[in-house]
């Protein structure tokens, strides 16, 4: 923890800070702050200008002031002289209701209220691609089935390496890197923590991916689905609920089906509930819906669920059971506003606990192959517009979010939707040229 920010700069041999903060679409925003300026900047906060990010505000409204966080300052490793701290945006003395970061404060802070602590750990996975974007950067990794391929992960231990011993210098505890499904596709695990340093950390995680790729020549993206014919990018979260000190963890239970609590299951059960609307915060972008209903890969399976179900170690239902204490959602997707996400699912898993709601029945099959026979097994939305629409209709979920971050969101979101459909595909040009 950093506390005063000149301080932690004197010792640290810190030159710059960048204060940082998330906009709605999971963009980070930040001004690079000179050490000498960095304890005034504390205290009165960094000036921006809200319309010139993605926030719904207009060029007449005041500065948004982004008030650093000193218990998430990160210094920089391969640039030392420079730390990142993540802020929380305020304006006119009041926190910005629909500033991502403040929203899962906010959540966060009514479930510690009942002495409950969302904790939760990501697999953010993301293809090493060449720098123009068109292939992956490493030519010799063609198989059809390259997960886990011991020499694809070798000829790139420069890059995988770096990132991983950053973390471990960084105090995460990262366990295991491995190549992915598909070709050029990687993921690095590391220790799961409390939501909100969990974000802090995904989002930092991105930027350090990307900065070190590129040290390497190469571009690093977490784009949801980058080539049609290769497995996405998911960003698998691994969720339990803790008491309010982190010490017992309230979703295991030895006595429970496949060792989870009632509380678990309720949790699960407001997940379930809510899934069709909250894939629109999961699952943010057009291209999103590429990964969940895509088409089977050269590899034999998307990896991504596309109906609403749930069922123990399988990874072909949308909600695993992978042991006891914990479920692993495999929906969202690395294109997901890291807060919002987190926001999403504790304020879900939250009114599941609330009102006892169950998950339904356990499926053990394999949805990919038996899927169609589940007749009531609801699917999640093919596109973007049917689940920003889902997520207008869903006025619990709303409420809980609040209002102001909702109507922001799906306001620029159906914006979004629109710049797209204006955009002419090369698919129209050969299907319909000759109309």
């Amino acid at each position: 923890m950093a506390g005063d920010l000149a301080k932690y700069a004197k010792d640290n041999k810190i030159k710059f800070f960048l204060f940082n903060f998330t906009d709605l679409f999971g963009t980070q925003r930040a001004k690079l702050v000179p050490a000498e300026a960095a304890g005034k900047m504390q205290k009165a906060g960094a000036g921006f200008a809200g319309f010139a990010t993605w926030l719904d505000m207009t060029p007449a409204h005041p500065d948004v002031l982004v008030m650093p966080d000193a218990n998430s300052v990160i210094p920089l490793p391969w640039r030392p002289e420079v730390a990142w701290v993540a802020g929380d945006p305020w304006m006119e003395g009041k926190p910005v209701e629909q500033a991502p970061r403040n929203v899962l404060k906010k959540i966060a802070a009514k479930a510690a209220a009942k002495n409950m602590t969302l904790m939760a750990g990501v697999e953010p996975e993301f293809h090493l691609i060449n720098s123009d974007g068109t292939a992956v950067s490493d030519d010799r990794d063609t198989q059809e089935k390259p997960c886990y391929d011991q020499s694809a992960i070798m000829r790139r231990l420069d890059v995988i390496g770096e990132i991983c011993t950053t973390m471990t210098g960084l105090g995460w505890g990262p366990y295991q890197n491995d190549h992915e499904d598909a070709n050029g596709q990687f993921e690095i695990n590391w220790n799961f923590n409390d939501a909100l340093t969990t974000a802090d950390q995904l989002c930092f995680f991105k930027f350090m991916v990307k900065s070190i790729a590129e040290k390497h020549g190469m571009r690093a993206t977490f784009m949801p689905k980058p080539f049609i014919n290769l497995t996405g990018n998911g960003c698998h979260v691994h969720l339990s609920v803790w008491d309010g000190a982190k010490k017992k963890n309230l979703f295991a239970d030895n006595a429970g089906e496949l060792g989870l609590s009632k509380l678990a299951y309720n949790f699960l059960g407001g997940l379930m509930a809510h899934a069709d609307s909250l894939v629109a915060i999961t699952n943010p972008t057009v291209n999103s819906y590429k990964r969940i209903n895509a088409p089977r890969t050269i590899s034999g399976a998307t990896w991504s669920p596309s109906s609403i179900t749930f069922g123990g170690n399988n990874r072909t239902h949308m909600v695993r059971i992978p042991d006891a204490g914990r479920a692993e959602f495999r929906l969202p997707d690395n294109a997901a506003n890291p807060y919002l996400m987190l926001a999403g699912i504790l304020a879900t898993g939250m009114r599941g606990i609330e009102e006892k709601l169950s998950p339904g029945k356990r499926l053990d099959i394999d949805m990919y192959a038996q899927g169609h026979t589940v007749k009531d097994a609801k699917k999640l939305p093919l596109n973007l517009l049917d689940a920003i629409r889902n997520f207008e209709a869903d006025k619990v979920l709303r409420k809980a979010l609040g209002e102001e971050v909702c109507a922001a969101y799906t306001k620029l979101k159906h914006a979004e939707w629109n710049q797209y459909c204006r955009h002419l595909t090369q698919w129209e040009r050969d299907n319909t040229l000759d109309c």
